[in-house]
């Protein structure tokens, strides 16, 4: 069979979760503005404290979108319909679980965040009354963390971005009701934030409810048993505890990258937080690529159409490098600009733009790891996923420790912390389009 994945395929399921990434930070922008003309300083501050929170404790469960994204591409290769639908039935229930526990452990949780952070007094009351109110939107928000990657896995990225869409119109219009209109500040905001992620949930549910999965067998009476097979939910924990340990490890190592540069100076923190910031923004494309290539290449290797799986490989590496350096040149070029954009402040501009070129090499040499992750997500290879987050970890601190007191060897360490993520997957890629059962 010859290859069909072309590039205007991949760029079709690219660019909306491209968009959908770039909406996610609207959210926090309105949350900001809203509070920042109708609350006080330290309300302001720990609106920041709880939503840095949960983008810290929702990114270490984003196994949950991953792990379903790969098994269900494979499934849908492997023309098996009824599994399609008993996957995102079983990771719909495990999200949704996981969420559950997260709100019976809300008082924990709170106290944990703020004594973590160590605001003063009055910022750490309000963050934690903004974490205790915002965790009752976590089953929500888990269980559409799996149905976005059951809608991935389809090759359905349209849908995701009209989740997305739909959370932020409610949680926009809800924080100018409650945080402004009624004048509820931090209490309006968090309980608007919890509504729209349970107006995403049931938007997601009716969109996943539309899409055919090739099972036409009626639900439940013929499915309920298998829905419980024992080896299906010991492979999907299985996989969902490899990503759940890279998750950890990947947070481990941005917040080291951090501490060491909070050692060298409140200038040095400013700009590396400054210079993160295009980091980021390359992320939200070159994601974009890397999600655009799971379900082709789950679907292809699921169907055993090798030379398929080395096209789609092949051409969404091209399109994510030619975006990578693309950006790079942009950072390279336009740094004093950009800078100028972002802060005021002359000292942490200065600073940021004796060291942009780091950040520039980072973005090129970041999209290859990247790419591979969508690879091996797509093709479940979570076990490898797992042993190259723990081999660049290891590689990361050893280097940070040594190099670290310097600033451009803390960006050095970062770097090469990334290439051994690109390294070390590309290592076990043949045999994973040879055979992705060989690299579990």
């Amino acid at each position: 069979m010859q290859p069909t994945a072309s590039y205007q395929q991949l760029l079709r399921l690219a660019w909306p979760i491209m968009l959908a990434n770039a909406a996610t930070p609207t959210l926090g922008l309105v949350d900001t503005a809203v509070m920042g003309h109708s609350g006080t300083v330290t309300a302001l501050a720990a609106l920041a404290l709880g939503a840095l929170s949960f983008n810290f404790l929702y990114w270490g469960f984003g196994f949950l979108r991953m792990g379903t994204t790969g098994r269900v591409a494979l499934l849908r290769g492997a023309d098996d319909g009824p599994e399609v639908l008993l996957t995102g039935m079983r990771a719909l229930l495990l999200g949704f679980a996981c969420g559950v526990l997260l709100w019976l452990m809300r008082e924990p949780i709170a106290h944990l965040a703020a004594w973590a952070l160590q605001a003063n007094r009055q910022t750490e009351s309000l963050t934690q009354l903004y974490l205790k109110i915002r965790l009752y939107g976590a089953p929500a928000a888990l269980a559409t963390f799996a149905l976005l990657g059951w809608m991935i896995g389809m090759g359905r990225t349209r849908e995701v971005l009209a989740v997305q869409l739909v959370l932020n119109a409610v949680n926009i219009v809800l924080d100018l009701y409650w945080g402004w209109w009624q004048q509820q500040g931090l209490v309006g905001i968090a309980w608007g934030t919890v509504v729209a992620e349970w107006s995403g949930l049931a938007w997601a549910l009716w969109r996943c409810h539309q899409i055919p999965s090739g099972n036409s067998t009626p639900w439940p009476s013929a499915l309920w048993a298998e829905f419980w097979n024992r080896s299906a939910w010991r492979a999907l924990v299985r996989a969902n505890g490899d990503l759940l340990l890279r998750s950890l490890l990947m947070l481990g190592c941005f917040g080291y990258f951090l501490n060491m540069a909070a050692q060298q100076g409140s200038t040095a923190l400013a700009a590396t937080h400054v210079l993160l910031q295009f980091v980021t923004l390359s992320a939200y494309v070159l994601d974009g690529f890397a999600h655009a290539a799971e379900p082709l290449v789950g679907k292809a290797l699921g169907a055993r159409q090798w030379a398929e799986a080395r096209s789609v490989v092949r051409r969404s590496w091209l399109l994510s490098q030619l975006a990578a350096a693309i950006f790079a040149l942009v950072i390279i070029s336009f740094s004093p600009l950009l800078l100028r954009g972002i802060t005021d402040l002359v000292g942490v501009q200065d600073f940021a733009r004796q060291h942009h070129a780091w950040a520039a090499l980072y973005v090129l040499i970041s999209a290859s790891a990247f790419q591979l992750d969508g690879i091996f997500i797509g093709a479940g290879a979570t076990a490898a996923m797992r042993n190259s987050a723990l081999v660049s970890a290891l590689t990361f601190a050893a280097c940070a420790s040594a190099l670290a007191k310097d600033y451009s060897g803390l960006w050095a360490s970062f770097v090469l912390y990334v290439v051994m993520r690109g390294l070390t997957l590309a290592a076990v890629l043949p045999r994973l389009l040879r055979d992705p059962d060989l690299a579990r």
